[in-house]
C-alpha cells in the first residue's frame, strides 16, 4: 500500500507541473488576432467552467495501470 501511495503522490505532483508548464507555455506563445477583433470590445472575462474530471479519470487509469503492473511482476517473479 505504501509503493502505492507513492505512486499516486508523484503522479499527481508531475500532472500538476504538468499543466503548470503546459498552461504558461500555451500562454506566453498565444498572439491574439488584432485585425479580426470588433469595435465593441467587452470588458467581462469568461474562463469557461472548470472540473476535476480529467485528472480523476487519469487517477483511475494511473492505479488500474500501477494494479496491472504489480499482478505482472508478480506473476514473472515465480
Amino acid at each position: 500500500m505504501k509503493k502505492y501511495i507513492i505512486f499516486i503522490f508523484s503522479f499527481v505532483l508531475l500532472y500538476i507541473v504538468y499543466q503548470f508548464v503546459t498552461g504558461w507555455v500555451l500562454t506566453a506563445l498565444y498572439t491574439p488576432d488584432i485585425f479580426s477583433t470588433n469595435k465593441n470590445l467587452s470588458q467581462d472575462v469568461s474562463f469557461g467552467q472548470t472540473t476535476s474530471m480529467p485528472l480523476l479519470v487519469t487517477l483511475l487509469i494511473a492505479t488500474l495501470a500501477y494494479l496491472m503492473s504489480q499482478k505482472l511482476f508478480k506473476s514473472s517473479k515465480k
